[in-house]
């Protein structure tokens, strides 16, 4: 199953990914920062604002500002790279185990990796009873797989296996490197715009209320102006998202069928996740690590998992499962 699902590429295409992320991230953030200045320069010109020589100021301006950009961008960048581990750890809970805090657990997982003959990833557990799991770190040395106290409790030995194989694939897969790499590029953006668009705002609030000059319409065109700034920046973040292919999900099942030859296993404990996938503390860019997220209405759309019955229906189909397929059910190819 896994072999059909072309492994190779999978793997290829996340890679080009990320090199692409990393090349190209720099000049949407000189985009908005050049599109900012553009705008606080043609504010500050009020009733004489004039768009287009704006934009040439900023123009010659952006060679002054470029350099402390990508400065600011590259300590950012660095110290989420060092310190996203910690980062995702104090959004979620999430503390490390030893073999003497959990022994069947670690049992399992290394057990896992010996047949794979693979690094021992460090193991975590979130006190929270929603069932989830997800896997982090940026290198094979720095891997991390995570599980919830609920899913412990909820799931029998071999269902934990399953899911555990599930976020080891991810790993081989260099999932979680793409993944890291884009929430903090979307983090970047998001605190970029979110800084212009306030800036611009307030602004242009109080030049309205105080009656100076540009207090006609001006002010209402830049609050306009702003608010589209924001909505184009969650459109880029959308975007980058979207660069998380579904398959990947489907990729990590097919991975753990390979790992543990145990189909039904997965397939049991996704149906029991599926129940109850909530984790009350994790943010929504952590969230698109997990094994599974709940969307429906609009947020389907957007959604950086497949639904759960495709995912099961995909497993049922290809993976030799002793489970009955539903009839007529639609399979997404893999």
């Amino acid at each position: 199953m896994l072999a059909a699902t072309g492994l190779r590429s999978h793997i290829w295409n996340n890679n080009l990914k990320s090199i692409l992320l990393l090349a190209g991230f720099p000049f949407l953030i000189l985009g908005l920062v050049y599109g900012g200045t553009a705008l606080f320069l043609a504010w500050a010109e009020g009733e004489q604002a004039d768009l287009s020589r704006a934009m040439n100021e900023a123009a010659y301006a952006m060679p002054m500002v470029t350099p402390w950009v990508l400065l600011g961008v590259a300590l950012w960048f660095g110290i989420a790279w060092l310190s996203h581990q910690a980062i995702i750890d104090a959004s979620t809970g999430a503390r490390k185990v030893s073999r003497n805090d959990a022994p069947e657990l670690y049992n399992l997982l290394e057990n896992l990796c010996i047949s794979r003959g693979i690094t021992m990833p460090a193991l975590r557990i979130i006190e929270s009873p929603g069932l989830n799991a997800y896997a982090s770190g940026l290198t094979e040395k720095q891997a991390s797989v995570t599980v919830t106290r609920g899913l412990i409790n909820a799931l029998d030995t071999d269902e934990m296996e399953a899911v555990l194989a599930h976020e080891l694939t991810h790993i081989l897969n260099r999932d979680v490197r793409l993944l890291v790499i884009s929430i903090i590029f979307v983090g970047i953006i998001s605190f970029t715009v979110e800084l212009v668009v306030r800036g611009l705002f307030r602004a242009s609030l109080v030049r309205a209320g105080g009656g100076r000059r540009g207090s006609g319409g001006n002010a209402g065109v830049f609050i306009l102006i702003a608010l589209a700034l924001g909505a184009l920046a969650w459109l880029l973040a959308v975007v980058i998202r979207f660069t998380l292919s579904r398959k990947r999900e489907y990729m990590a099942d097919a991975g753990a069928v390979e790992l543990t030859k145990n189909p039904d296993a997965m397939i049991s404990a996704l149906m029991k996740v599926a129940g109850n996938p909530e984790v009350e503390r994790a943010p929504a860019e952590v969230r698109q690590m997990f094994l599974h997220v709940n969307a429906s209405g609009l947020a389907g759309i957007f959604a950086t998992h497949p639904p759960m019955d495709k995912r099961i229906a995909a497993l049922e189909r290809y993976a030799g499962s002793n489970r009955p397929a539903p009839a007529g059910g639609a399979v997404p190819p893999v």
